[in-house]
């Protein structure tokens, strides 16, 4: 029996509604689909202390890995807001760059998010620890050299603090 084009799972973003990525993350999981809150631990200070948190890497959305069929119970989900559309379609987004966000969270390295539209600079790859094989692009910001992977689905690029000395030109 051949997989029709509704049966075949795929990852897609989904915007949530404010601040509530962990919540809509465990209804998914509580309804059995297969979803991907990548997370970042923060040291958070309050006026009477300091802990650290597990934060969203990138507020408002996750991920999930589902077939076409599943998208409205998707949407019927608590905390769901909407699907990213792009070019007038539900995105979806390739299995490497999953896999690459989650290399990214396991990382050491400290992340950053923006939405800014940066410049495009050297295509490189990391020749060595643990991201070692990824590619991106370097950018440079505040005289350091980072990783950039740019993630076109979600407007958003990600930014590694990681030592030139691991990077190779490609």
């Amino acid at each position: 029996m051949e997989a029709t084009e509704r049966d075949i799972k795929k990852w897609y973003p989904v915007c949530t509604q404010s601040r509530a990525e962990k919540k809509a993350y465990s209804e998914l999981t509580r309804k059995n689909i297969t979803s991907y809150l990548p997370l970042q631990r923060q040291m958070k200070q309050w006026s009477d202390r300091k802990k650290w948190v597990e934060e969203p890497l990138i507020r408002s959305y996750l991920f999930v890995h589902i077939s076409r069929q599943q998208q409205a119970e998707v949407l019927m989900t608590s905390g769901i807001a909407r699907f990213i559309y792009f070019s007038g379609h539900i995105a979806s987004m390739p299995e490497q760059q999953i896999e690459q966000l989650k290399l990214l969270t396991a990382s050491p390295y400290e992340l950053e998010i923006t939405e800014n539209n940066l410049l495009e600079g050297e295509k490189i790859t990391i020749k060595a620890g643990p991201l070692q094989g990824m590619s991106g692009e370097v950018v440079a910001y505040r005289s350091q050299k980072k990783l950039l992977v740019r993630m076109t689905e979600l407007n958003h690029a990600i930014l590694v603090h990681i030592p030139a000395s691991l990077i190779g030109r490609r």
